[in-house]
C-alpha cells in the first residue's frame, strides 16, 4: 500500500531528537493558523483530536492527522515532511531548536491512487 505521508532523513533525525526530549509525538497538518499550512509537532495527546480530524498515516511511529476539510483539498496528494532552519511562529516542538517542519507535496499517480493506506476517521 502507498503511504499518504512520508519524511526526509533530516526530518527523521529531528523527530528522533524531539522524541528523546519529549517522549512520544504526534503531528497535525495545520490548516492556516499561526504559521500558514505547516505540519505541527506536539507531545502525543497535547493536540486534541476530534470528529473533524482524520489520521492519514504515521511518520517514524508518530501519528499524522489533518482536518477533514483540509483533507478534501489534499486527498490526491502525497506529503513529504521536511525540515528547514528558521523559526516559525507556531507552537510546534521544533521551533525552540531553530528549525521548522515544512510539507512538500506532489500529486499521486493514477496507479498510486488505486492502493493507498486507508485514512482513519474519529467520531
Amino acid at each position: 500500500m502507498n503511504k499518504r505521508v512520508d519524511l526526509t532523513k533530516e526530518a527523521s533525525s529531528l523527530i528522533a531528537t524531539l522524541k528523546e526530549k519529549h517522549g512520544p509525538l504526534m503531528f497535525h497538518q495545520s490548516g492556516g493558523c499561526c504559521d500558514g499550512s505547516q505540519p505541527m509537532c506536539f507531545e502525543k495527546g497535547d493536540f486534541k483530536i476530534g470528529g473533524s480530524d482524520i489520521k492519514i498515516g504515521e511518520i517514524d511511529g508518530c501519528e499524522f492527522f489533518m482536518s477533514k476539510d483540509q483533507y478534501e483539498y489534499w486527498k490526491h496528494t502525497h506529503l513529504t515532511i521536511d525540515v528547514i532552519p528558521g523559526r516559525g511562529s507556531s507552537f510546534s516542538l521544533e521551533i525552540p531548536l531553530g528549525f521548522r517542519f515544512i510539507v512538500q507535496s506532489r500529486l499521486f499517480t493514477e496507479a498510486e491512487l488505486q492502493d493507498l493506506v486507508p485514512i482513519v476517521y474519529f467520531d
